[in-house]
């Protein structure tokens, strides 16, 4: 027998208990924290049918963001309903918290190696179910949140040119060229109002000289060099490097407040001088020095973007005129 609370609610949590006392617990612990829409299934095949498993995707999806599956259940056990749910593509991402009175470490193995993310002891915890189903739905958010950036990344990367990767990346530093970078900042849909929006700018200082003084090979070097480090800076989905040229990187982050975008260009700072790449033309060190910017918004429109890419790619070509040195300028 299903019984749901408020259907309205933004999160929906499935509890599956064969036990009418446990489900009638959680679902009160869940209550009690603000999680109105709750869902209680008190068996395997209940819990199927609610989720549409075994039926055509066609037919429609429920929507769940978590599942709290009892282990021990008659007929088919809680491992078994992990699996068959995990096996289902319209709930691969769906956080399950498994639930037991077993300590046995097998138990709980083969929970994880059906799909379960997390588990929690019987006699229930209030405070530690709520903790585990915070942390549940967190991890979910941001995954989703990662995910939507991937397809926006994707979405440019097919509309540029005539959709061939040597378009769309730079053939010396191998990061995006700078429009990739451009129609991410400026085009991508999904960023809510308000959201914080940065930009950090790198620049290569005295790269001119060392071109002029060594040759394009040791420039090109030195290029590739840096953005190899920029690039496993920025694995991160959803925060994108690209090449201006003439040694200056550009890295778009979403979602990044000032502080966060500064403790970030502080880390490729260090990491670009732990490289000790030689450059005779430098002036205040032995080896290359960058310089970097960190522009931050929270600007909707596309001009007030472009504004900010702008302000932040003059700001490190003024710090690198004056000498550069590893500096950091900040503009919120």
């Amino acid at each position: 027998m299903l019984k749901s609370g408020q259907t309205e609610a933004i999160t929906r949590i499935l509890v599956v208990d064969d036990s009418e006392d446990s489900r009638e617990l959680c679902e009160a612990v869940l209550h009690s924290a603000g999680y109105k829409d709750v869902v209680t299934a008190a068996s395997a095949v209940d819990a199927y049918n609610f989720l549409d498993i075994g039926k055509p995707i066609a037919g429609g999806a429920v929507a769940v963001d978590l599942i709290v599956l009892d282990i021990v259940m008659p007929d088919i056990d809680g491992v078994e309903v992990c699996a068959r749910v995990r096996g289902d593509g319209r709930y691969a991402d769906v956080p399950i918290i498994m639930v037991t009175w077993l300590a046995d470490m097998d138990s709980l193995a083969n929970a994880f190696m059906a799909g379960a993310n997390d588990y929690i002891n019987k006699p229930l915890n209030r405070i530690e179910l709520l903790a585990r189903v915070r942390s549940a739905l967190k991890l979910k958010a941001e995954l989703g949140r990662r995910r939507e950036r991937e397809r926006e990344l994707l979405n440019f990367m097919s509309n540029r040119g005539n959709g061939t990767p040597s378009t769309c990346f730079d053939h010396v530093t191998g990061l995006f060229v700078a429009e990739v970078a451009e129609a991410y900042l400026t085009g991508a849909p999904g960023r809510g109002a308000g959201e914080p929006l940065s930009v950090i700018t790198i620049a290569v200082d005295r790269l001119d000289a060392c071109r002029a003084a060594q040759g394009e090979k040791a420039a090109n070097a030195i290029l590739a060099a840096v953005a190899a480090t920029v690039r496993a800076a920025t694995a991160a989905v959803g925060v994108i490097a690209a090449s201006y040229g003439n040694g200056i990187f550009v890295i778009v982050a979403p979602g990044y407040k000032t502080a966060a975008a500064v403790k970030f260009a502080e880390t490729l700072r260090a990491a670009i001088a732990r490289l000790a790449l030689k450059n005779v033309e430098a002036i205040s060190a032995d080896h290359v020095t960058v310089s970097l910017a960190v522009s931050c918004s929270r600007a909707t429109r596309k001009a007030d973007r472009i504004k900010l890419l702008t302000q932040a790619i003059n700001s490190v070509q003024v710090a690198a005129a004056r000498g550069g040195g590893n500096d950091i300028a900040v503009s919120a």
